[in-house]
């Protein structure tokens, strides 16, 4: 029972963190003062990473470190990134102007720039560390004591509502930076004491190597017997017939005998299904990468349109977070929604192909609604005079920041279905040796799409300068932000279109589990 609070109290800090991270848009452009487009490429960077990550580190538990010893040394990198985010804000170690205490750009010095990258990595590494291993070790504590454990589970469950609130509603209403920054450091680091305390408590299980080892030994035997011919016996070869470069894996040797010596050289004809199951779902999965770019607008422009709009209602000025505390119910609920209303329906097996349908939908009218909001936005910046007005935290534009909220709602539906549905299907078609990858290959999609959201804006704001026309991603209040959303529309669009070619020509195998409602309940996941 007490190692379920040490390991919860992670879940909790990383929480609180999450809040204070979602401010990084703002803080990037108004105390660096930096460009929209390279603040929103250093959030993206960064959030990319953290959901690639975990593939690498399931490797690496799998293979030699084991849970417990990836969520020791993520929860260190974890405390000291926040740590030092928090130390990086200019009153803390200025020297750019002498004793420069403020959150202005000529307070940040070459130090506080290489202490906020630094973080950045260690922060990237606590993250991935915790969405690989924290759900799992949680859950290996909890085996033999479920029933005692129910109390302590209702109150864990608390913790993860209550947070969100104090997250949304108390930390932006702190204005020092380093204290926004340090309250979470704080947190953070007592929490990771707090799980080392209990090593000698924790059930460890011992790496029993990873599945991704198989699939790169099925790549070394097939071009190791390049030059051998495939046997005769219908039963030494895999059944399905495409790929069959593969099929030379399973070429018996001379010294069968050394089977076991000869792993790299020899693979099993299961090895070698697993592994064509895995090449085939490559081109769906490349049409997921267009969500991940969509998601990527939420906390990076959506976020910087709100920074100068009007927050009040009433004489309540209600702080940026709460944007996140609505995209996040909306993500949490939508699907359990849709499962709801499709599992009658829809046969198991085509539950997800039609969530990612409906995701996709909902990424094409996020990106509408954004478009048209910005549009009205820009309008009311001419109409006020403030069309070349620099983007400064004191200029505020009289229209109200709940303008964005439907944008959000959407994006919120986008993410939670997109992520949701991109699960199940690779629980339902990859190899069930895969197991502990799903979840992560299912992040790393969206993962994708957010670094190539980089990308996507570099290119289009290259286009948009031809011919002398100024960019659309600009310095001031003028950028044409609606542009750049109709643009992500009409990708958005022929997407879909790709996914449902590719999708028509994939064929489905049933999933392993009958009651997709069951898989929502197990698909919650402790990432941050």
């Amino acid at each position: 029972m007490a190692s379920f609070v040490r390991i919860t109290v992670l879940v909790w800090a990383d929480i609180l963190t999450a809040y204070a991270l979602f401010m990084m848009m703002p803080y990037l452009t108004t105390v660096w003062n930096l460009s929209i487009t390279r603040a929103a490429a250093i959030v993206n960077v960064f959030s990319g990473v953290t959901t690639i990550m975990p593939i690498g580190m399931a490797f690496l538990v799998d293979a030699f470190m084991g849970d417990y010893w990836m969520l020791l040394l993520s929860s260190l990198a974890y405390s000291f990134g926040v740590s030092c985010l928090a130390m990086s804000t200019p009153p803390v170690l200025s020297n750019a102007v002498g004793n420069c205490g403020e959150y202005k750009p000529h307070c940040v010095g070459d130090d506080q720039k290489v202490l906020f990258y630094i973080a950045l990595a260690l922060i990237a590494i606590g993250i991935s560390g915790h969405i690989t291993s924290l759900e799992s070790f949680l859950n290996q504590q909890q085996e033999d004591n479920s029933e005692q454990l129910r109390p302590l589970q209702a109150a864990g469950g608390l913790g993860v509502i209550l947070l969100p609130i104090v997250g949304c509603i108390a930390l932006p209403y702190i204005r020092p930076w380093s204290v926004r920054f340090g309250i979470p450091a704080i947190c953070t680091v007592v929490a990771t004491f707090l799980f080392t305390t209990g090593s000698c408590l924790y059930r460890r299980t011992e790496p029993q190597g990873s599945p991704l080892t198989t699939l790169c030994r099925v790549f070394v035997a097939s071009a190791s017997n390049m030059c051998r011919h495939l046997p005769s016996n219908d039963n030494q070869v895999p059944r399905t017939r495409g790929l069959r470069c593969l099929d030379k894996a399973v070429v018996q040797t001379q010294n069968q005998e050394q089977k076991e010596q000869n792993r790299w050289k020899l693979c099993t004809i299961e090895e070698v299904e697993d592994t064509k199951n895995v090449i085939r779902m490559i081109p769906m999965w490349m049409t997921f990468i267009m969500c991940g770019v969509v998601i990527s607008i939420g906390n990076t422009y959506f976020l910087e349109q709100a920074t100068n709009m009007n927050r009040k209602v009433g004489k309540l000025k209600v702080p940026l977070p709460i944007l996140k505390f609505f995209y996040d119910l909306v993500k949490d609920h939508f699907k359990s929604l849709y499962v709801k209303v499709t599992k009658k329906v829809i046969p198991g097996k085509y539950v997800p192909p039609y969530g990612i349908i409906v995701a996709m939908l909902f990424s094409i009218l996020c990106c509408i609604t954004a478009a048209k909001v910005e549009t009205r936005r820009l309008d009311v910046i001419r109409s006020h005079g403030l069309l070349d007005k620099p983007d400064d935290s004191n200029v505020k534009i009289p229209m109200s920041m709940f303008w964005l909220l439907p944008q959000f709602l959407l994006l919120g539906a986008v993410d939670g279905m997109s992520n949701f549905s991109i699960d199940q299907f690779f629980t339902n078609q990859a190899p069930a040796s895969m197991g502990r990858y799903l979840k992560i290959f299912s992040h790393g999609v969206i993962g994708a799409g957010t670094v190539g959201s980089v990308l996507s804006v570099y290119v289009v704001g290259k286009v948009s300068e031809r011919g002398g026309r100024p960019s659309w991603f600009q310095g001031t209040l003028n950028s044409r932000l609606d542009n750049y959303y109709w643009t992500l529309t009409v990708l958005s669009s022929i997407n879909l279109i790709l996914y449902i070619l590719v999708a028509l020509q994939y064929t489905y195998k049933d999933p392993p589990i009958t009651d997709v409602s069951k898989a929502t309940k197990n698909e919650r996941s402790a990432q941050p």
